[in-house]
């Protein structure tokens, strides 16, 4: 079996992966590091190809998705960022039309079972929809799409090596995307080598993971850094966008100004933070859940108790999420721009 991308660890991992349809392609595996939760996401329906996984990547980098052509995948969600951007507030669309939320991450996503901050996909391989669809980002249509790509020698090409011919669909594009974004796996930090007892955190550092232990380890758990689970955590609720969050989906009362869990990993990279990045760094995200929530009837119950940290403690906190920096994560040329 042909070798895939993989970062050399000395974690025994668990491979997941199923069944092939096409004899020619070749399968790639996700590794589950030892000790971490099975992955959510459904091999079985998609499995992983190097040759699925080659045209994903094609195609999260092509903006050949947009009405225009000016806007990718990678518009929004840079490698060197955690697959985020850090340019804007909220997401910038073609003809510099302008959305109204911060985009997410894209890390470890075969682990989430719900997508975007209000939960409103609940399948990886759905996901794309939106983007493509929305007349503030891409502002296209799947037909379109798939009609200019059934016109590209290049895409003909690439569908055939990974479906076994060169129809395109609109089913083989969401697949392959999934197939791409579902191998963005961040587990290499200083976090996990010191968990591997590789490494060991300095006295601030594990000071600080104490800390996270008891005031942030209740909504991001370890070893994601991340919850399933939609919260209010205690922001004002915004004026220019009005976003009430999971209501918009559940239509329930209780799910106001509730909002996904974000992943903490690569926390360092991935500014602004909040749904609307309406804060710039670090030092401020302690401060508002330090100094500055907003009580409403839905704000979560971990929040009901005031987090107390002094400057020393906040320095410590701050120490260990940059441990959760995963420099072979930002740097992996198997996901960078495709030559």
């Amino acid at each position: 079996m042909k070798k895939h991308w993989k970062h050399i660890l000395t974690v025994c991992v668990v491979l997941i992966g199923f069944g092939f349809s096409n004899r020619f392609t070749t399968p790639i595996y996700l590794e589950v590091p030892n000790g971490w939760p099975k992955p959510t996401y459904d091999f079985k329906r998609n499995p992983i190809t190097e040759e699925g996984f080659q045209l994903g990547r094609n195609l999260f980098y092509d903006p050949i998705l947009s009405r225009d052509n000016t806007i990718s995948c990678q518009s929004c969600h840079l490698q060197n960022t955690g697959f985020t951007h850090i340019d804007h507030d909220v997401s910038h669309g073609i003809e510099g039309k302008i959305g109204t939320r911060n985009s997410m991450a894209l890390i470890n996503l075969a682990w989430s079972k719900d997508f975007m901050w209000d939960g409103g996909v609940n399948n990886l391989e759905m996901q794309p929809i939106n983007p493509i669809t929305n007349p503030l980002e891409m502002d296209e249509t799947l037909e379109n799409v798939v009609a200019k790509l059934q016109r590209s020698e290049k895409y003909r090409k690439l569908f055939a090596k990974a479906f076994g011919d060169e129809k395109v669909t609109s089913q083989r594009l969401l697949k392959a995307l999934a197939q791409f974004t579902v191998m963005l796996s961040s587990s290499d930090s200083k976090y996990d080598k010191v968990m591997r007892k590789e490494t060991q955190f300095t006295e601030q550092e594990e000071k600080g993971y104490e800390l996270f232990k008891t005031n942030c380890a209740s909504c991001h758990k370890e070893p994601l850094f991340a919850d399933d689970k939609f919260e209010n955590n205690g922001l004002k609720p915004d004026v220019s966008f009005k976003d009430g969050g999971r209501i918009k989906i559940t239509k329930d009362r209780k799910d106001s100004l509730r909002f996904k869990v974000p992943t903490l990993r690569n926390i360092e990279l991935t500014r602004p933070y909040m749904h609307d990045g309406r804060i710039k760094n670090l030092q401020m995200v302690l401060f508002h859940y330090t100094e500055d929530i907003y009580n409403s009837p839905t704000l979560s119950k971990q929040l009901n108790k005031k987090i107390v940290l002094s400057e020393a403690d906040k320095n410590n906190l701050l120490q260990f999420l940059l441990t959760l920096t995963d420099e072979n994560f930002i740097k992996n040329p198997r996901f960078q721009f495709p030559r």
